[in-house]
């Protein structure tokens, strides 16, 4: 154990959080499981426990394998996957399969695994370390509309366009993280202006398609679009029932709770253990446990925040932006939802919520910035052996000039020199061979 601590490379806060985060996800996964066994009926409960115990082993694997890859690596990964993501989007997008019934237009299933993945979080990633290398390498450069435009936005526009039928949630928080990361990559802001301005523009288009040709992508818009016209009115619907019983969950756990595994409403809300976990979470162990989950990701955000103001690479401060800021939005979305601050979108709570590729592909991220983060610690102790090897080569000059010193000091008195060592000196090199 001491061995494998001891390779863990990188910010130790962040290893710490991210442990911490993902056992706490195992009694509301456990809990809120129920529902699928016994409402459902199907599974058991130790079933999906030990599920959930897999994703999360297989997601601790994979930020320790993926911590351990030099992040510069991920510049050329990036381009390199960019047509692979396109790709997988067009796919998903024809091909989209089927949970429990439902349409789940974005998830795809892996051949000969029956893994389902979700292919949006995966482009996501591959899009945001795209944009840091572009900024990066443009960092002592001027910026062109025409160039940054064709080289920058037109890839990240085909991609939102690729996610944007089936999961508008997932496309606008890409993109106002892509805005984000742009202006923190020093941008010129009349530029940006003007590509949000465009995106916006998209959008209206792409609605007034939709609702023009309606056949055209059934089950998709439609979905997405039910629900921010529900959330902004007053009659009664499905998302309404959800929202409710999420409210009732939060009230009743009150500050303490109702205890591990005492939820009521796990019952009957349709998504308890992915979707709406936060709710289940307040409602067994109270505010003070939605509070405390609440203070892991804060905390979280600002290692993200330590990590990134401390990195010397433009390129790897982008990526704890750009790959890390979006893990904190994500949670806040999902806690927003919960408590009827935001429509229903359909985004997990990172590290807590049930499902393999959600937790993964936050894995993977973490395990990039990690390896942002293990570079600057071995840059900083690189930095630190060189300064106590000069101070040391320094002392022994000082010392030699000293020695030379007392000589000629010896010889102007006309005296013996004093020897370097004597047999009674511990310092000496030969008192070992002397004895």
């Amino acid at each position: 154990m001491r061995e494998l601590i001891n390779n863990l490379k990188g910010d130790k806060g962040i290893w710490s959080f991210v442990i911490l985060l993902a056992l706490i996800s195992f009694m509301p996964v456990f809990s809120a499981s129920s529902n699928l066994v016994y409402v459902i009926g199907k599974g058991s409960v130790i079933g999906y426990l030990f599920k959930h115990l897999v994703h999360i082993f297989i997601g601790l694997a994979l930020i320790f394998f993926v911590h351990r890859v030099p992040y510069h690596y991920y510049k050329g990964l990036s381009i390199m996957f960019m047509p692979v993501v396109a790709v997988l989007l067009i796919y998903t997008f024809f091909q989209g399969t089927v949970i429990d019934g439902a349409n789940a237009s974005r998830w795809i299933k892996v051949p000969f695994i029956g893994v389902t993945f979700q292919t949006s979080s995966f482009a996501m990633i591959v899009l945001m370390v795209y944009v840091a290398r572009y900024l990066a390498k443009m960092q002592d450069k001027e910026y062109s509309f025409k160039a940054s435009f064709i080289e920058l936005w037109i890839p990240v526009f085909i991609i939102l366009a690729l996610i944007l039928p089936a999961n508008f949630s997932t496309t606008a928080l890409i993109f106002s993280m892509v805005c984000m990361l742009v202006f923190v990559g020093g941008y010129p802001l009349r530029y940006l202006g003007s590509i949000i301005g465009m995106g916006v523009l998209f959008l209206a288009m792409f609605i007034g398609l939709a609702k023009a040709f309606p056949d055209a992508m059934p089950n998709r818009v439609d979905t997405w679009m039910g629900r921010i016209e529900r959330f902004t009115n007053d009659e009664p619907n499905e998302d309404d029932y959800q929202i409710e019983k999420a409210k009732i969950a939060i009230a009743t756990g009150q500050v303490y709770g109702l205890g591990p595994g005492k939820s009521v409403q796990k019952n009957f809300l349709p998504q308890s253990s992915s979707d709406f976990i936060f709710a289940i979470i307040v409602e067994e162990y109270g505010i003070l446990g939605g509070l405390t989950v609440l203070f892991l990701y804060l905390m979280l955000f600002f290692r993200f925040l330590i990590q990134a103001n401390k990195s010397k690479s433009m390129f790897g401060k982008l990526i704890i932006v750009g790959l890390g800021f979006p893990i904190i939005f994500q949670a806040l979305i999902n806690m927003g939802v919960a408590t009827e601050l935001l429509p229903v979108t359909g985004q997990p709570l990172p590290l807590i919520s049930s499902g393999g590729s959600s937790v993964w592909m936050t894995c993977i991220s973490i395990g990039i910035i990690l390896s942002v983060t293990k570079k600057e610690e071995e840059v900083a102790q690189e930095e630190a052996e060189k300064l106590e090897r000069e101070a040391i080569l320094q002392q022994l000059i000082d010392e030699h000039i000293q020695r030379e010193k007392n000589k000629e000091e010896a010889e102007a008195l006309g005296l013996e020199p004093k020897p370097d060592f004597s047999i009674e000196d511990s310092a000496n090199p030969m008192r070992a061979v002397m004895k």
